[in-house]
């Protein structure tokens, strides 16, 4: 009981501009997803809190994360960490990057998982994680990505398209709502080797017990939908993609109106993983002829989806100033992040198919 009040005071100072679900709270649709959480992380982890307010984008975060970063399948834990831990490089998110490379500390060994975190992928000597490690650095690249490893079989593209599906999705998410470091910024290089250290024994058993594929399904009604064409070479990745997405696509229809969908589905087509730069110039000019309401809404989804980094109080209190609740900024954020996301994943089909 005391342990979940301190996670849970944890969470609540981590988390930004909404009020998650305490982290205690095991009853209704968020107490099931928080359930399983907490049974497989440990405690109720700041990225699961910060969903909290949508329990539905919750669930679909969390089945997600779980059936391509956390269930046993054809690839091991220490490859898709490598995965998450270079997407988080290439999206800016501190957060992220040095949550996962704590994971590689136990799974690769310190040197190793330094060598992703300083972003030198193509400096592993180890070749499989090395050709891994490169492809998900630049795998939202279109013309510039390294292919995906020949040697993966069907079912492990899936997954890996997968974790970095996921990780393009929850990188945004974190960088929007979450504070900016996981460990403390000032710690020395010593000092913050000895505490990843510390703090890799101490996720080890979510790291290296088996995890039943499919667990998190439930969560989440079927979709009646098929999963995107990447998806298909696994049967768990695929059904998790087809709910979450109809999940995800429903919270955008619900929170934005049609007119910033297109808007936003518009500029994604003709981004080609290219940084958008300092300055948010390019974000007032496209939305520059909406309605405030809109304006403010399509202002908040381009720079999550595109630039996460820069979305700030101002932001947030321009789109709290036409539209209400925690639910609905969530809703709104969720939806551009996953739309980046799922591009990705589509730009990498070819490299699926090739190998079928």
């Amino acid at each position: 009981m005391i342990a979940n009040r301190v996670a849970s005071s944890v969470v609540q100072r981590q988390v930004k501009y909404v009020t998650p679900v305490p982290a205690d709270t095991r009853t209704g649709p968020v107490g099931r997803v928080y359930a399983q959480v907490a049974d497989e992380m440990g405690i109720v982890v700041p990225p699961a809190a910060l969903h909290s307010p949508s329990p539905d984008v919750l669930a679909a975060f969390w089945t997600l994360m779980r059936e391509t970063l956390i269930a046993d399948g054809s690839t091991g834990r220490a490859l898709r960490e490598t995965v998450a831990a270079a997407v988080s490089m290439a999206t800016i998110c501190p957060y992220c990057a040095d949550m996962h490379t704590v994971g590689l500390y136990d799974l690769i060994g310190e040197e190793h998982a330094e060598t992703v975190a300083r972003d030198r992928p193509d400096q592993l000597t180890d070749p499989r994680l090395r050709e891994l490690a490169v492809w998900a650095r630049t795998a939202h690249e279109p013309g510039a990505a390294q292919a995906l490893p020949g040697w993966l079989d069907r079912p492990g593209r899936a997954e890996v398209i997968g974790v970095a599906v996921t990780f393009h999705y929850l990188s945004r998410m974190v960088n929007v709502f979450l504070s900016n470091f996981l460990l403390p910024p000032r710690l020395g290089a010593n000092a913050r080797r000895r505490l990843k250290r510390g703090l890799s024994v101490v996720l080890r058993p979510t790291l290296r017990e088996g995890r039943r594929p499919g667990r998190a399904l439930p969560l989440l009604p079927a979709a009646g939908v098929p999963a995107d064409g990447w998806a298909l070479g696994s049967p768990y990745v695929a059904e998790a993609v087809a709910r979450s997405s109809r999940v995800l696509e429903a919270a955008g229809a619900r929170a934005l109106s049609p007119a910033v969908r297109g808007l936003v589905r518009d500029r994604l087509h003709d981004w080609h993983g290219e940084e958008t730069g300092l300055s948010t110039r390019w974000c007032e000019d496209l939305t520059a002829g909406l309605p405030a309401p809109d304006r403010a809404a399509a202002r908040l989804v381009l720079l999550t989806a595109l630039a996460s980094y820069q979305v700030d109080a101002d932001v947030i209190a321009e789109f709290r100033a036409h539209h209400a609740g925690d639910a609905a900024l969530v809703d709104a954020a969720a939806w551009g992040a996953y739309a980046a996301a799922r591009l990705i994943g589509a730009r990498n089909l070819s490299d699926v198919r090739e190998g079928q």
